[in-house]
């Protein structure tokens, strides 16, 4: 492989002109398609496999048109102190906004009047309307957000205080702020480690690059693959990570190449056969990591791994082909006058050791300790996930200052915090004898099992689905309100026994312990495919089974640490106000899988670049110890780069007002944390100096059926010495005839 890249490499640098036009006219192909693709909605969502879900399919298959799992709205009114929301000003206030929700939207299905509907609580001083609409939360339009939001504005005139709550509000967080801090603090980063402003353009420009085919192509295939309006957020967040991190390793080869004598075709075909080789297996690590989340068996999760994966691969063809051909236009200035001075000061005999390599000595001097301190540090902070409690956030988790968390807390106070999570029980009596008398066992049971209140059943017109709203005691994301929903279904299969009926619990707070119980399930068998065939693939590159054998139980310890602390932050609470968390509880049910999806492959970038060049320097006859330092003095600088710029790009969404985006953006920054300077940076040298030569051990049957990919380049090094001497001091036809492609 390194022999082809080299090729590829000094191809693409003589022929810079054409790929540059190749790229930008695939830019430019891709932002019409997308300019001119119709609006993207969001994909449907669904989880297939869960009682929740066949309830909705059963309710959409007896009830066609009916939409039960259409968004849901609740305008909530507090009359002012001393007067009550049934007084005749407020009644006429209240009931000429539920004409306006009405005739406000074609996206509504159905609007209750909160005094024809039992929705006023014991008190008088609150009542709310239910709007339900045809379609979900995701597919709604802005004009129907905006006739909802407007709704209660002249109602405040009066003096009662209105809010509004439910997931109809809901809409993907905007982070475009985010992103551009984390550019520009990744410039910055860049122009520190490169000491160039053109060195430190190129990776920026090509991950943009990348990014934007990506996100561009999606968006203009999105209708056509239902892949909807947030597929591309993943891919966003991937693809810029990702494609700064390649070109930061060829860019950095490049460089060091130049810094050795090399010509810069030269240098750019090296650069390229030797960190392509890197860029090549760690882009395959992110890529198994994301096709790696449809063993979750979510549609909308696998589209969103499959769509970043994608994007993935380009910023891998574009390290490959763009960042060589970008760097012979650039010319002598990629290196930069202090750049060249630093470069030239290094092959000075009486040149001070860089920062990795005295870190490197360092802990070839204190294996044992650096390995005992840094495992230990991360099993300490780990410890709070052994008490980890996943679920999905409900508007109680909302900002104090958001209209969704007041109007959940006046719910809360005027009818009890069950009404904010209601749960709708399905009977399907048409295997039963007696439907009405099943519904109303069903009722019964579900009344002895202890709740606020239960509605009565409510039948389709073929008597054979009903219907029953039930009331929990406890707020939706409570233990004791996912109890409720376990009782009833337990009960349930008693029932069916007795009488014929099935009993299924949906609503959007099953939904949401459904969902959670699926990411939960998912989890360990998520982690043993990608783990398994990264081991795989890793020890095809380092030949080795110690090696790969390290690389994931590192991950796996810095994974459970990132755990450790997002529990011990947004669970329990600890330096909470630090972060903004204003509500502890659950931890989001997706944030694990996708923390492990975008922090393993990360990893594995950290872990080939900076243990590849160890390989490369032991394979070329370095004593293993000596190997770890040259892997530390070529590849500590750039790793700590690409980890602190990662680390910015993700602690930028902790500023988010969503509870949601603030723990994803605190989890991933500080996995990158754990894993690139105490696992990579620490306990990997550690572990291969006690290792010794033992850590490139690998049994010779093995040895014979893995096929030879030559990542560090060996054959490479080999064929060009040949070549150096068979051409002599001749006309250089053998290198030619090398390059020839």
């Amino acid at each position: 492989m390194a022999t082809f890249l080299y090729k590829l490499g000094r191809l693409t640098f003589r022929r810079r002109g054409f790929v540059a036009l190749i790229w930008v006219a695939l830019l430019a192909v891709a932002g019409i398609g997308a300019a001119t693709a119709s609006t993207a909605t969001s994909s449907s969502f669904s989880i297939p496999g869960t009682e929740a879900q066949r309830a909705f399919d059963l309710l959409e298959e007896r009830n066609p048109g009916n939409s039960a799992d259409g968004a849901t709205a609740r305008v909530v009114f507090k009359a002012p102190e001393g007067e009550k929301v049934t007084d005749a000003g407020n009644k006429r206030e209240i009931t000429g906004i539920v004409k306006e929700l009405e005739s406000g939207s074609p996206q509504i299905a159905k609007v209750d009047d909160p005094f024809l509907a039992q929705a006023v609580s014991q008190d008088g001083s609150t009542a709310y309307i239910s709007v339900s609409y045809q379609v979900n939360s995701m597919e709604l339009t802005d004009a129907t957000r905006d006739s909802l939001e407007d709704a209660g504005k002249e109602a405040q005139k009066s003096g009662m205080k209105v809010e509004i709550g439910g997931d109809a509000l809901q809409v993907m967080p905007h982070t475009g702020t985010a992103e551009i801090v984390g550019v520009v603090i990744a410039a910055i980063v860049l122009v520190i480690t490169f000491g160039s402003l053109v060195a430190a353009g190129l990776p920026l420009l090509t991950a943009l690059i990348g990014v934007g085919i990506g996100v561009s192509t999606i968006t203009a295939l999105a209708n056509v693959l239902d892949l909807g309006s947030t597929t591309s957020t993943l891919a966003m967040m991937i693809g810029l990570a990702v494609g700064i991190d390649y070109a930061l390793f060829i860019v950095s080869r490049y460089r060091a190449e130049l810094a050795d004598g090399r010509d810069r075709e030269e240098a750019a075909g090296r650069a390229v056969g030797t960190a392509g080789s890197a860029v090549v297996f760690a882009g395959l690590t992110v890529v198994i990591a994301l096709v790696g989340l449809a063993v979750v068996n979510i549609p909308m999760l696998t589209k969103m791994g499959f769509a970043a994966a994608g994007t993935v691969a380009i910023a891998v063809v574009i390290a490959l082909t763009l960042v060589p051909a970008l760097l012979g236009f650039a010319g002598k200035r990629v290196m930069g006058r202090k750049a060249r001075k630093a470069a030239e000061a290094e092959k000075s005999p009486e040149a001070k050791p860089n920062m990795g390599t005295r870190w490197a000595r360092f802990v070839l001097r204190k294996p044992v300790w650096v390995m005992l301190v840094g495992v230990l540090g991360l099993g300490v902070i780990a410890v709070p996930a052994a008490s980890l409690e996943m679920g999905l956030p409900d508007d109680g988790a909302q900002p104090k200052s958001t209209t969704q968390r007041q109007a959940y807390d006046m719910l809360s106070d005027g009818f009890g915090p069950g009404f904010n999570g209601p749960l709708m029980v399905v009977v399907d009596t048409k295997d039963s004898s007696d439907g009405k008398a099943a519904a109303a066992r069903v009722s019964e049971e579900i009344e002895s099992i202890g709740v606020v209140a239960v509605a009565p059943a409510q039948f389709n017109k073929a008597d054979d689905t009903a219907t029953i709203v039930v009331i929990p005691k406890d707020r939706p994301s409570s233990h004791a309100t996912e109890e409720v929903v376990h009782d009833i279904r337990d009960a349930g299969k008693n029932i069916k026994a007795d009488t014929g009926a099935e009993v299924l619990v949906t609503g959007a707070t099953a939904m949401n312990i459904d969902f959670s119980q699926k990411m939960n399930d998912a989890l360990v068998p998520y982690l043993a495919l990608v783990v398994g065939l990264a081991f795989l693939l890793l020890m095809l590159v380092f030949r080795s089974v110690l090696v790969p054998l390290k690389a994931a139980l590192g991950f796996l310890l810095s994974v459970v640490a990132a755990l450790g602390a997002v529990v011990a932050v947004f669970q329990w609470g600890w330096l909470g106000s630090l972060f903004g968390v204003e509500q502890t509880g659950p931890i989001m049910s997706m944030m694990p899988i996708f923390m492990v999806g975008v922090v393993f492959g990360l990893a594995m970038d950290y872990e080939v670049f900076l243990v590849t060049r160890m390989r490369e320097a032991y394979v070329h006859g370095e004593s293993p110890g000596q190997a770890i330092v040259t892997g530390f003095k070529h590849g500590a600088r750039v790793v700590t780069a690409a980890a602190v710029i990662m680390m910015a790009v993700f602690a930028g969404f902790i500023g988010s007002s969503e509870q949601m985006i603030k723990m994803i953006g605190f989890s991933l920054a500080i996995a990158v944390l754990f894993d690139a300077f105490v696992v990579r940076m620490a306990i990997v040298p550690a572990v291969l100096a006690l290792l010794g030569r033992k850590a490139w051990w690998l049994p010779r049957w093995l040895d014979r059926a893995l096929p030879n990919v030559d990542v560090e380049g060996e054959k490479l090094q080999q064929q060009l010495t040949d070549t150096s001497e068979s051409a002599g001091s001749g006309d250089g036809e053998g290198e030619r005839e090398l390059v020839r492609v």
